[in-house]
């Protein structure tokens, strides 16, 4: 029995090689427009479908394949003795296999200049009803949208047929395709502001939240379990997201990475990644940053993060913005460690690993790409807001006291607001000499998280003195800049916007202290 293809593509990669084996192999071929047109060129014989419906291509193109000897071809089964038999009474030939990619709506839009008729232009109404029919249809139909899958199954075609297995396989691959499409568009239209629609050839004013949200995600891996033993757990990837985020790893080594693995490893990839000048290292322990340094090597910068405090970065995730080298690979592996992320992970460190099996390697292309919004789930809703991208550099600061910062403690006090932009609120950061020395995160007041940082630095047998000191958030009243202050704190950074704005300045002017404002906030929850 002669097989038939129907082949209709926007995008060309690998069609011709494909149709060519197609017809080698006996398989017949039908096409439309652009397509046809390419295989006839490449002497390959082609039917035009309108031959096959007996109508030409109509309404500039938005009428080819939505007819009966189309969609009859693709939806009858052939197990039903009532549908063969409607396909001979109107004769209508068998489709049995259909490859389609669907209009570049993505690309479309992606363009600064897009208008709403532009737009409108590039959705596809044809392919998505085909592949709807041939997916529906997979035990009979082979439906393919990616030319990664032409090899595969010209390899069982030519093994003599096309298994249940890959049928299903790429039917399911299509209604998720599908899916994307139109919550893409979806998106697209639902983020048009009101009354844009009314100047189709203008470009359409756009908000970043559409009064309808559809997202898409593709599992990677089951987990063993979520953040405890008896909660279930998967990873899911974007497949949109910019290259550099942490679900771009490879991993190298070790075990199958678990939910607080792969969270903790977000937090340090993400703070790590905030230094680009010189090697630096973090050190994560349940979401929060335990030691952060910078250095002249990988190693230097690693030993001054453990250093701040060595207790919490015991099975700790670790992360660095430079490769990791065999001298610095030897002196963490002295630790115990869950994972270890680097843009680059050399012969030698791995060597160091080996026999550390259970350890896992992660690289990560070194972009300083960030997500475009965050999510959190609450009950029956998400809430979704664009990504804290924001850095403050040193021309923003204001110097807010009659003592004015030296060029040495801003450098210190830009390196404690780095950190503390990673540190859960309330956040406090004592920092000095490229490292930190105590790092209060999570308490309930401000003034707590400035004791606990002081008691961390002091249980790791550092001192305080001279050192800068972060506030993610303004300091409320007083107390918490003279704890600080008490503390060892020579420099202050922190947003500004209290009420008490003036008693907290006048008080760091009682003390002697430089502090700045930053205007930006940094809660992180």
């Amino acid at each position: 029995m002669t097989l038939t293809a129907l082949i209709s593509v926007s995008d060309k990669t690998g069609i011709v090689e494909f149709a060519r084996s197609l017809h080698l192999a006996g398989v017949k071929l039908l096409s439309t427009g652009g397509t046809a047109k390419l295989l006839a060129q490449n002497d390959l014989p082609v039917t035009e479908v309108g031959e096959v419906t007996g109508f030409p291509e109509m309404l500039d193109g938005r009428v080819k394949t939505l007819h009966p000897r189309i969609h009859g071809g693709l939806l009858a089964r052939r197990d039903v003795p009532a549908h063969m038999a409607a396909l001979q009474e109107h004769g209508i030939g068998a489709i049995d296999l259909l490859v389609v990619n669907l209009y570049p709506f993505a690309q479309a839009t992606a363009k600064a200049d897009c208008t709403l008729d532009e737009a409108i232009e590039n959705i596809d109404i044809g392919g998505p009803a085909m592949l709807r029919a041939a997916a529906k249809n997979w035990q009979d139909v082979t439906v393919l949208i990616d030319p990664a899958d032409y090899p595969p199954v010209l390899g069982e075609l030519k093994a003599g047929a096309i298994g249940r297995a890959t049928k299903f396989r790429l039917a399911k691959k299509v209604f998720a395709h599908t899916a994307a499409y139109d919550g893409m568009i979806g998106n697209y239209l639902n983020a048009i502001e009101a009354g844009a629609g009314n100047a189709g050839d203008t470009v359409p004013a756009r908000t970043e939240y559409p009064t309808v949200l559809t997202l898409q995600l593709t599992k990677t891996q089951d987990m063993r379990y979520g953040e405890n033993p008896h909660q279930r757990a998967a990873f899911y990837r974007d497949a949109a997201a910019p290259r550099g985020l942490l679900a771009d790893w490879s991993q190298l080594q070790g075990k199958e990475l678990s939910y607080n693995n792969i969270a903790d490893a977000d937090a340090a990839w993400e703070c790590v990644k905030t230094f680009t000048d010189t090697p630096a290292c973090v050190i994560v322990k349940h979401a929060n940053p335990c030691g952060v340094a910078v250095g002249s090597t990988a190693g230097a910068a690693y030993a001054k993060a453990l250093k701040t405090d060595p207790t919490s970065a015991f099975g700790g995730i670790i992360a660095f913005n430079t490769p990791l080298d065999g001298a610095a690979a030897a002196h963490v592996a002295r630790q115990f460690v869950e994972v270890i992320i680097a843009p680059g992970i050399t012969p030698e460190a791995r060597a160091v690993f080996a026999a550390k099996q259970n350890v896992r390697l992660l690289e990560v292309p070194l972009a300083h790409n960030t997500n475009a919004f965050d999510f959190k789930r609450v009950g029956g809703g998400l809430l979704m807001q664009s990504a804290d991208a924001r850095n403050v550099s040193r021309d923003e600061l204001r110097v807010v006291t009659r003592q004015t910062p030296s060029a040495a403690q801003l450098d210190d006090l830009l390196f404690a607001w780095k950190v503390a932009k990673f540190v859960k609120s309330n956040a406090i950061v004592f920092c000095a000499g490229g490292m930190t020395l105590g790092v209060g995160a999570g308490q309930m007041s401000r003034i707590d998280s400035a004791r606990m940082a002081s008691i961390k630095a002091t249980n790791a047998g550092l001192t305080l003195a001279g050192s800068a000191v972060a506030s993610d958030a303004f300091f409320p009243f007083r107390d918490g800049l003279d704890v600080v202050v008490d503390a060892g704190a020579a420099c202050v950074i922190q947003p500004g916007g209290s009420m008490r704005d003036a008693e907290v300045i006048a008080a760091a002017d009682e003390r002697g202290i430089p502090m700045v404002f930053t205007g930006v906030r940094h809660f992180r929850h």
